[in-house]
Parts: C-alpha cells; structure tokens; sequence
C-alpha cells in the first residue's frame, strides 16, 4: 500500500511563505539589517528544509526535499539573486549535507541548532566564494567573517530558537504517515 504523509503537501506551501517572508523582512528591516558595515541575511527557507530533513528523519523518505530545495533555489536565483545557478545548486548541497550529519545525531535541540549553524555558515562561506570568484564580492574573508558572516549567523540562529517549537509540532502533528 502507497504511504503518504499531508507534510508532503504542506512543505512546498510553508516552503514558498518562507521564500516570500524573506525578502518581506529583508525589505521592511532593511535599515537594521544592512546597516553598514553590517549585512545580516535572513535564511527562513533553511531554517524550513534544515528543520524538515531533521525532523522527517533518517525513518522515512517521504517528502523529496532535494527537488523542493533546488525548485526554490531556482526561485531564489531569478527573483532576488540574479545569477542563475548558484541556489540551484547550494539548497540542494544543504539538504544533502543535513542529512549526512543529522545520520549521526538524534534529532535534539542542541544538534538541530548545531546542524543548522553549520549549514547556514556553509551557505554563506560558498556564497561569498562563487560572488568572489566572479567579481561580485569584493570584501576580503576577515571583512566578510566579520560583517557578514557572524551577523548572519546571530540573526539566523535566533529564528532557529524562536521557531525550532513551532515547526517541531508542525512536524509531529502532519508528518505521521497514513495508508
């Protein structure tokens, strides 16, 4: 018999509010946000597919993560990036890199916010790299640790910490499977 979970139907949904919340908050804070020499980044739909991976499990495979990473990487690189093909690819690769390391940790508080600093800082360090490789970005990496990187992280890990709760019961309410 066919197994499907409702989260399978929810996720893309939640998926694109997070894609439209970013860029709302990025507009509507932008002075607090980007303050130079300061730039935080808000990453809601990593927080959304990081917290899915990990709370989906290595149980079961229900929800195809990967395809939806890389369809909202293609949103993310034609409507607020601009170069197509660098979310394409870094959405799926975080997707890819929380499930290697969410196989070695229960899915916890403590290694959910671990696993997600460590794709957020992954994001943005290969972020920085390719925008460096092409001209884009032309801060050196202390500039780039220190007034991108380390805020972005703040900012990010406080969402974590405000919405681990909410989408955890998300997840145990509509993830369950049913026949």
């Amino acid at each position: 018999m066919y197994r499907l979970s409702r989260m399978r139907f929810i996720f893309p949904i939640v998926l694109l509010l997070a894609f439209f919340l970013d860029g709302s908050l990025s507009s509507v804070f932008s002075s607090f946000l980007f303050s130079y020499p300061y730039s935080m980044v808000s990453h809601l739909v990593i927080l959304w597919i990081v917290l899915g991976v990990i709370q989906e499990g290595r149980n079961t495979r229900v929800t195809p993560f990967t395809f939806f990473a890389a369809v909202i990487g293609f949103l993310f690189d034609t409507y607020y990036a601009g170069i197509l093909g660098l979310f394409v690819f870094l959405f799926p690769l975080i997707v890819w890199v929380t499930r290697m390391l969410s196989k070695n940790f229960s899915p916890t508080f403590f290694n959910s916010i671990m696993i997600f600093f460590i794709d957020i800082a992954l994001l943005e360090l290969l972020n920085y790299i390719a925008y460096s490789i092409i001209g884009i970005a032309s801060a050196s990496f202390a500039d780039f640790v220190l007034y991108t990187l380390a805020p972005t992280l703040a900012l990010n890990l406080i969402y974590f910490v405000v919405f681990y709760v909410p989408i955890s019961a998300v997840y145990e309410k509509y993830a369950r499977l049913r026949s």
